[in-house]
């Protein structure tokens, strides 16, 4: 089963993408606005024959649903009525962080950084969802 994997930002939405038990980062879509967003999303969706959807859900460190959150509990609302599949939420929290760690353990530079850093915590959270899906 194919999963694709959603880490939403303001700017830019990071894409990962799971055949199985191992998620890889496939892209970073500059966000233009909701629905043209949304319509990559369910291009891509189609494109490689996703079954479900999973999106960071950015919670506060407390546990707490924040301003971003809600965004993004919007946006997963919105998303549904446009595609015919399981969309989940996940709780994202330090994804970015670890993306940027495994970046700068791999020799990445600050530019290097920034160009990968969405699509692979976008890659961290699908991982950390499969992982527990599995146990």
């Amino acid at each position: 089963m194919a999963v694709l994997g959603l880490d939403i930002g303001d700017r830019r939405t990071g894409v990962a993408i799971a055949h199985g038990h191992v998620a890889v980062p496939l892209t970073v879509i500059q966000n233009t606005g909701d629905k043209a967003d949304m319509e990559r999303i369910v291009a891509m969706a189609n494109e490689y024959g996703v079954e479900r959807i999973v999106i960071g859900l950015p919670q506060s460190l407390d546990g707490s649903v924040g301003k971003q959150a809600e965004k993004i509990i919007c946006f997963v609302k919105e998303l549904s009525e446009h595609i015919d599949m399981p969309i989940e939420t996940w709780d994202e929290r330090l994804s970015t962080v670890s993306a940027e760690r495994m970046l700068r353990d791999a020799g990445k530079k600050r530019n290097g950084i920034k160009a990968n850093r969405d699509a692979l915590a976008a890659a961290v959270i699908l991982q950390a969802y499969i992982d527990r899906m599995v146990t």
